[in-house]
């Protein structure tokens, strides 16, 4: 099964970049959106399906234009589940599952701390999450939550750790999380089997940090460890440019 995760920072916008080009080329079984800022009846979803993704399912934001998680597929899963139940996390459209006969796949968007206000949401949000899984995992041991967490776990997921020491997104408490997040029975399936730096999922897009390589790895394709024998492939794909995030994939044999 080939998942693929992508940020792509508006659907509608990403669409006209040529994302369904893209997503038939590269083919995945599954793909987990984040931070889609539409409503399923504002986009046209015909075109997806003609891509080859006749089941989608969507979990917007009550604000409109903001946040919002999706998940297209080439089967049906046998069950979707909409939101955590935990209301202020919903309210955001921040979580969407599929679950297959030997995978559930979670689409995840994990708020920044843009200020002090969202910093303390991310942090609540981050707790709240945490056990929320801990209790999801007991029934559904097989789990991949692909997504943009909005952190980097260490210093070679981010082009300047130095710099970057005391801005969210590289603060060592969410970095803390990230790393008890992994021990409590994860595997970021991207390093398990690539150690090379300078691979990254964001780049800014002040200062021609694409170009530049100046970038964050903050997009994971986090797989629980009972699959950890299924991991077959891992890979980021920066040649695509719908958004300030790129795409990565994880390829899972059964």
């Amino acid at each position: 099964m080939k998942i693929i995760s992508y940020n792509v920072n508006g659907i509608r916008a990403a669409m006209r970049k040529g994302f369904l080009e893209w997503l038939k080329a590269a083919n995945p079984d599954v793909i987990c959106i984040q931070e889609t800022k539409a409503m399923e009846d504002q986009v046209e979803v015909a075109e997806i399906e003609a891509a080859g993704y006749p089941y989608h399912y969507w979990f917007s934001a009550q604000k409109k234009g903001y946040s919002g998680v999706a998940i297209f597929c080439k089967k049906e899963p046998k069950h979707i589940e909409y939101g955590t139940g935990i209301d202020y996390m919903d309210a955001e459209g921040r979580n969407l599952r599929v679950d297959f006969d030997e995978v559930s796949v979670m689409s995840l968007y994990l708020p920044s701390g843009t200020n002090i206000e969202r910093l303390d949401h991310k942090f609540t949000y981050m707790d709240d999450f945490q056990s929320y899984v801990n209790a999801l995992r007991k029934e559904v041991p097989n789990l991949v939550i692909c997504g943009d967490y909005n952190i980097c776990h260490q210093a070679i997921d981010i082009h300047d750790p130095i710099r970057n020491a005391k801005v969210s997104g590289f603060l060592p408490e969410e970095r803390e999380w990230l790393d008890n997040f992994i021990n409590s029975g994860f595997i970021d399936s991207f390093r398990h089997l690539n150690k090379e730096p300078h691979q990254y999922t964001w780049w800014s897009y002040r200062a021609n940090s694409r170009a530049n390589n100046k970038g964050w790895r903050i997009d994971y394709n986090m797989v629980s460890e009972p699959l950890q024998e299924n991991i077959k492939r891992a890979v980021i794909l920066p040649e695509a440019e719908h958004s300030d995030h790129c795409p990565h994939l994880v390829e899972l044999a059964f």
